[in-house]
C-alpha cells in the first residue's frame, strides 16, 4: 500500500466517524429538523425552478418530497 492510498482510507474512516456523530446529533431533533429541510429544499427548488433550471428544480422537489413523507409518517 502506498501513502497515498493509506491517507485516502484514513480521511474515509474520519468522514464516517463524523457522518456517524452527526446522524446521531439529528435524530434528537427529528421532526422540527425534517418540517426544516423540507421547507429548505422547497425554497431551493423554487428558486432553481424561477431561474430556468429544472433538473436541479426537480432533484431538490424530490429532495423536499423525502422529508414531507417523513413528517407524514411521524404524524401516525
Amino acid at each position: 500500500m502506498n501513502t497515498n492510498q493509506s491517507k485516502s482510507s484514513g480521511a474515509r474512516r474520519v468522514q464516517s466517524q463524523r457522518a456517524t456523530t452527526k446522524n446521531a446529533n439529528v435524530q434528537s431533533n427529528r421532526p422540527q429538523s425534517a418540517h426544516l429541510n423540507y421547507e429548505r429544499y422547497l425554497s431551493q427548488a423554487r428558486d432553481e425552478a424561477r431561474i430556468g433550471n429544472q433538473v436541479e428544480a426537480e432533484n431538490l422537489y424530490q429532495h423536499a418530497e423525502h422529508y414531507f413523507r417523513l413528517l407524514g409518517s411521524q404524524a401516525v
